[in-house]
């Protein structure tokens, strides 16, 4: 059996059985299995579900990682394929199967490389990626302990397979949440100067939280501020007392974040104050920014181009990826894999091409070697 069937076999048992985030137990046992049958070395961290497991280059250097994520969503699938979920609401509707199994491929190519090795490659299959808590778990338990550089990626089912979308710098955006209570006096509708309107009041505040980004940032940021919930009142003769948002904020700079939250704290507190009633504003930091390390584009670019794929300039994209909480701790770099699909992210109905599987192990594999390679020269 080649690299290209072998990957698939296992990208689709992955498939059939996915599982949700911090339950991925039975993806950590196959993992396990596959890894431990190929000769590679597990290391033992204590996670609870995920694997980490090292291959050592037959030369000394560096200690570098890849990762790749391996949780679920919960999603009826609806893709059509014939080795379909078969755990009900469960999909992997985001392609970490994709991730797992292409970068499980890499490490069984640098196996076979290790003589060209200078340095250590440790791969990382982390869980719980879809709720945003997988990558800091993983830090907390030290597995980044003496890594000096991680790479990964994430499917793009806009690209063709065998194109890898390569950028330097934001690639990914920052996730916050927030929610906001106006609270004012409520009252007969037909006699409102009785009252502290909060759905005027908060009218105002969503008009003004979208000065922020034209007003507040540089024209060169890219920020982006959605009021997702409005909720006041419950019926058409009662003005309420109380009116509840609730929404999200992009960004692709850090600074431009944290200026936002402020921002959006202080407009809504000095509206609410000006008509006479209260704003309870409460932010919730979700993910950082995805933001490549410039020191590494040539070589992610090199590495496609050496092995015969195209490295195109990657578009940023909005979503928001836990990978960034490495790049927290050490240098990082993140690609898009194109897996010519024909529906985005999380649709029920996702699908990808498999040619794409020994493309990304591939490209891991050689993009592993040269980076370790071109730190010992430099």
């Amino acid at each position: 059996m080649d690299l290209q069937q072998k990957l698939v076999a296992y990208r689709r048992e992955l498939h059939e059985h996915p599982e949700l985030s911090f339950h991925e137990y039975e993806t950590t046992k196959r993992l396990t299995n596959w890894l431990t049958e190929a000769g590679i070395d597990i290391i033992d961290f204590g996670l609870e579900t995920g694997v980490v497991a090292e291959i050592k280059g037959a030369q000394a250097g560096p200690l570098i990682a890849l990762r790749a994520d391996i949780d679920a969503l919960p999603i009826t699938e609806q893709s059509g394929v014939t080795f379909t979920s078969k755990n009900d609401g469960i999909m992997h509707a985001c392609g970490h199967d994709f991730h797992a199994t292409s970068i499980l491929g890499a490490a069984l190519l640098l196996k076979e490389r290790v003589a060209e090795l200078k340095g250590t490659v440790r791969i990382i299959f982390q869980p719980a990626e879809e709720v945003a808590q997988g990558a800091d778990y993983v830090v907390k338990k030290g597995v980044l302990q003496n890594v000096a550089a991680i790479f990964g990626m994430h499917n793009k089912p806009e690209l063709p397979v065998g194109t890898i979308g390569v950028k330097s710098g934001s690639l990914m955006a920052s996730v916050d949440r927030f929610e906001l209570d106006v609270v004012g006096i409520g009252g007969h509708a037909g006699i409102p100067n009785d009252t502290i309107d909060p759905i005027v009041i908060a009218s105002q505040i969503v008009a003004g939280f979208q000065s922020i980004v034209s007003r507040n940032l540089s024209p060169f940021s890219n920020t982006v501020v959605s009021v997702t919930k409005f909720q006041a009142g419950n019926t058409w003769n009662v003005i309420p007392e109380k009116a509840e948002l609730e929404g999200t904020v992009r960004s692709f700079q850090e600074v431009d974040r944290e200026t936002t939250g402020k921002r959006m704290r202080a407009l809504a507190e000095g509206i609410a104050a000006s008509y006479g009633a209260k704003a309870n504003f409460r932010w919730f930091p979700y993910l950082p920014v995805v933001d490549n390390a410039v020191r590494f584009e040539t070589v992610a670019r090199e590495a496609a181009e050496a092995i015969g794929y195209a490295a195109v300039e990657a578009i940023p994209n909005p979503a928001g990826e836990d990978f960034a909480f490495y790049q927290q701790t050490i240098p990082g770099f993140f690609v898009w894999m194109g897996v010519d699909g024909p529906h985005g992210w999380h649709h029920p109905a996702f699908r990808l091409t498999e040619d794409a599987l020994s493309v990304a192990a591939n490209y891991f594999a050689e993009l592993a070697v040269r980076v370790l390679a071109q730190w010992q020269e430099a």
